[in-house]
């Protein structure tokens, strides 16, 4: 096993990119392995951690088809039908609630 060369926060050489800055470019990372790590330091707790993948190993991302369209359009729908009312209640339903938030007022009132 390889140990992963790890860089403080904001020295990160060129040539490495996080996942959200490879999907800002219109990359994934196509299978690769994660080539490094970033680490910025916290007081109280344990650094935070972030993945570094290499830019030029990277991908274009996969162009939406009708059917991968349709199908997010359905799951985002089911997120946000309350299942007490079954109202599209216009957000993602908070799954802590488990419903929408005037269903939750008025279960929580009675």
């Amino acid at each position: 096993m390889t140990t992963l060369p790890v860089y403080r926060w904001r020295l990160a050489p060129d040539g490495y990119a996080t996942h959200r800055q490879l999907r800002a470019l219109g990359l994934r990372p196509g299978g690769q392995e994660v080539a490094a790590q970033l680490e910025r330091p916290r007081r109280r707790r344990g650094p935070l951690v972030a993945y570094l993948y290499r830019i030029d190993r990277a991908k274009p991302v996969r162009p939406m088809t009708p059917a991968r369209r349709a199908a997010l359009a359905k799951a985002m729908a089911a997120r946000r039908t309350c299942p007490n009312c079954h109202r599209d209640a216009g957000y993602c339903i908070p799954r802590s609630l488990g419903m929408c938030v005037p269903c939750s007022d008025i279960e929580s009132a009675a």
